[in-house]
């Protein structure tokens, strides 16, 4: 398994329909090493920290074998296209990794990098400014209904993070996997 991004982002505005709101979705490869603390990553903001950030959500992990599939989507929604594949940072995520989806991935579960551990928390949930960023109104909805989502962390032991390095999977409980947990949520909101 591999961190082959790491992505921060500043607030700025955005427009989600007919209104501008201040998010920091938008988030870009930077070179580390990149400090890390309890509430994520030193240069990374957040706009409503009742949503996105806190000790529960300092970091957001994606898998890149994701971009495929959401360069996809927006081709089959029209969306006009000026790169041939998504950048890094492109869906807010902190840190695009490789070889961990969200099937083999349980809450509880610790990623140890060279000099921090995180904590797997929960299933990111997608909200309108995901809409916005991906340019058509149902890519919350189809996050949800692919589990193509990623996952946000807690940070257990701060320190430090460098692109391209390998981190290991420490077992937790291993009682719900974030598919599973995305899939919970999916069906209450069926309800």
């Amino acid at each position: 398994m591999q961190l082959v991004h790491i992505n921060l982002g500043k607030v700025r505005p955005l427009r989600v329909g007919e209104r501008k709101l201040m998010s920091a979705i938008g988030k870009t490869a930077v070179a580390g090493p990149v400090p890390v603390g309890s509430l994520g990553l030193t240069g990374d903001e957040q706009a409503d920290v009742s949503v996105h950030g806190g000790l529960d959500k300092a970091v957001y992990a994606f898998p890149l074998e994701h971009l495929a599939y959401w360069q996809a989507q927006r081709v089959a929604q029209g969306v006009s296209l000026f790169e041939e594949t998504l950048p890094p940072g492109f869906v807010g995520e902190n840190l695009s990794i490789l070889g961990l989806r969200e099937s083999e991935v349980y809450i509880g579960d610790r990623l140890h990098f060279a000099d921090c551990v995180l904590r797997v928390t929960q299933p990111r949930e997608p909200c309108g400014k995901f809409n916005a960023v991906m340019g058509y109104a149902q890519a919350a909805r189809d996050m949800v209904l692919s589990g193509c989502c990623g996952f946000y962390l807690a940070v257990e032991r701060g320190g430090s993070l460098q692109p391209g390095e390998s981190f290991t999977l420490e077992a937790g409980s291993r009682q719900t996997t974030i598919a599973q947990a995305l899939a919970r949520k999916r069906h209450q909101h069926l309800r």
